[in-house]
């Protein structure tokens, strides 16, 4: 099936002449430096091509650092490659490639063992063996961990100091990418940015990798950082790129809840220890949820503590560690430092959690390599939809994902760029612009509150029509507002990339007449095989969208009991 919509949105956002906006040239060029940005430009450079990495604040500052979590990676005795397929498949209610699952989870090792040839330093036992833990969806402890809540970091501080080092690698900071920029035959050719300074600078490249992350920041309750505003996909759809699977958002059950306070994830590893979810009264609800109770997919947990909260009229439950087999200090430094920050023992004291946005499963549609329907245009990381994920994300798999892939892909964008040679980048004219009535102004802060608070209400861990064509019909509003902005400032460009990460969400979950995975609609409560076993896919194409549903081509994957998947 597919529908045509009217698409009102600019090629490019900024203006800019050559004449007057600096050049670099480079064989390829990478936005963001986080685990999956970091591992494609180490690849890209020692594949021989010369990399500008470009991060939009300090290089640490990224969705990577934020993970508390760990990397599922198949390091156990008793734990195998079909084992950890089974699960991704299942946990991915019947959207998961099998060959890209596959070859992400088979690369695990070997992706842990470069780490640790870097330097990163992982939790270990006394004997020596890797300190692996469970987390959700899971069928063995295969979760690895550095500093027991501090794996992100570790990380992003090993994969931030070796693209420092690395001989064939430029690292610019505070640069704020823009526009992607093409040329008459639509072919990528390199990136607009503009510095902390507000000054334009064009990066030229004949190959440009996309690993902004994700778009948490476009609802009112995300774990994201401040910058994960949705900024790649919003670029490489201006571009011509086509998105897949954008109603599919995983919203992370247990993030701390403290008026007034910023929401900080209380990772899946503190219920895989033992901690377990009380609401107000003290009563522990998941075992009559899912056999797997605290353990179950997210998706699940986070639609019971919802739905808990609404019952008992509350603004949040609680996470006791009392039963945790271990000292919780201990276990969690960085979890018990913050909590104690706010006044709260995690060895007494229950953690008031609820529901946040998450992780952007759906994305820019890349093949087999990473590239986009664009020619010389690439995705990686959570910005990307490359199908190891399908509808509903397993627990630390994404980090695995961008050690993996971003191998694949800096290694291709490196042979694509030696084969195509260097563009020539061409000025941008000034775009349409519909000015505002006299003494009328755009509130940038307040739009971009009242699009996070709409997105949490209508676009949230349960919807339904009414509430997101209610949801469209106000970005459509909206849209004509911001149409009257100069687009000057980096807030400004933001709410643009943000508004149309929205509506691309919120589009392909009205068209979605199901609940599958992260996307579950009150008012199509049962999964439809029968006709929703399918990808939906967004492309822009001459002012129209098209939006059709891409039927799977694979076979299916069998569980380790050998029954097919769902």
């Amino acid at each position: 099936m597919e529908q045509l919509r009217r698409l009102d949105l600019d090629r490019y956002l900024v203006p800019f002449s050559l004449r007057q906006v600096p050049q670099y040239r480079y064989d390829v060029v990478v936005l963001g430096t986080g685990v999956a940005g970091c591992v494609t430009a180490l690849s890209a450079a020692r594949s021989g091509a010369s990399v500008a990495v470009l991060a939009k604040d300090d290089v640490g500052v990224t969705n990577t650092a934020w993970a508390r979590g760990g990397v599922a990676a198949v390091l156990g005795d008793d734990d195998t490659f079909e084992d950890h397929l089974a699960d991704t498949v299942e946990v991915g209610c019947g959207l998961v490639d099998e060959d890209v699952a596959r070859r992400v989870i088979e690369g695990g090792p070997g992706s842990v063992a470069r780490l640790e040839g870097l330097g990163a330093r992982f939790d270990r036992r006394e004997d020596g063996r890797p300190d692996l833990s469970m987390e959700g969806g899971h069928s063995h402890a295969r979760i690895l961990h550095a500093q027991g809540d501090s794996t992100g970091k570790e990380i992003q501080g090993t994969l931030g100091q070796a693209i420092e080092d690395e001989p064939g690698i430029d690292v610019f900071t505070e640069m704020f990418g823009i526009d992607v920029l093409s040329d008459d035959s639509g072919r990528t050719v390199g990136v607009l940015c503009r510095n902390h300074r507000g000054e334009l600078t064009a990066y030229g490249a004949s190959q440009v990798v996309l690993a902004t992350g994700g778009g948490g920041q476009i609802y009112r309750e995300t774990t994201n950082p401040t910058i994960a505003t949705g900024d790649g996909v919003a670029m490489g759809f201006r571009a011509g790129a086509a998105v897949r699977d954008m109603e599919f958002i995983q919203f992370h059950p247990t993030c701390l809840y403290i008026a007034g306070a910023a929401r900080v994830l209380i990772s899946e590893i503190v219920r895989g220890a033992g901690g377990v979810l009380r609401d107000r009264n003290g009563v522990r609800f998941m075992p009559e949820v899912h056999p797997d109770a605290e353990l179950a997919p997210r998706d699940t947990v986070s639609r019971a503590v919802s739905r808990r909260m609404a019952e008992t009229g509350s603004t949040s439950v609680g996470l006791d560690l009392t039963d945790v087999d271990r000292d919780p200090h201990v276990a969690f430094p960085s979890i018990s430092r913050i909590c104690r920050f706010f006044g709260i023992d995690i060895a007494k004291d229950p953690i008031p959690v609820r529901p946040g946005a998450h992780y952007m499963i759906g994305g820019l549609a890349v093949d087999r390599s990473g590239e986009t329907s664009v020619p010389g245009l690439w995705a990686v990381g959570e910005c990307a939809s490359t199908g190891l994920h399908g509808a509903n994300r397993m627990g630390s798999n994404s980090l695995l994902e961008g050690m993996v892939l971003g191998e694949t892909v800096g290694r291709s964008a490196a042979v694509a760029a030696a084969a195509a040679g260097r563009p020539e980048i061409q000025s941008a004219a000034e775009r349409v612009r519909e000015d505002a009535p006299s003494g009328v102004q755009v509130n940038i802060a307040d739009l971009t509150y009242s699009l996070k608070s709409l997105m949490w209400r209508q676009m949230g861990v349960e919807r339904n029509a009414a509430g997101m064509e209610g949801a469209l019909e106000t970005f459509d509003f909206w849209a004509r507002a911001v149409r009257s902005l100069r687009l000057d400032d980096d807030r400004s460009v933001e709410l643009v990339n943000m508004l149309t990460v929205a509506r691309l969400a919120t589009l392909g979950a009205c068209h979605r007449a199901e609940s599958r995975g992260t996307h579950f609609r009150s008012d199509h409560p049962a999964r439809d095989d029968a006709h929703w076993r399918v990808h939906i896919e967004q492309a822009p194409e001459r002012m129209v969208e098209i939006i059709r549903s891409v039927e799977l081509k694979q076979s299916p994957v069998r569980s380790a009991a050998g029954v097919p998947a769902p």
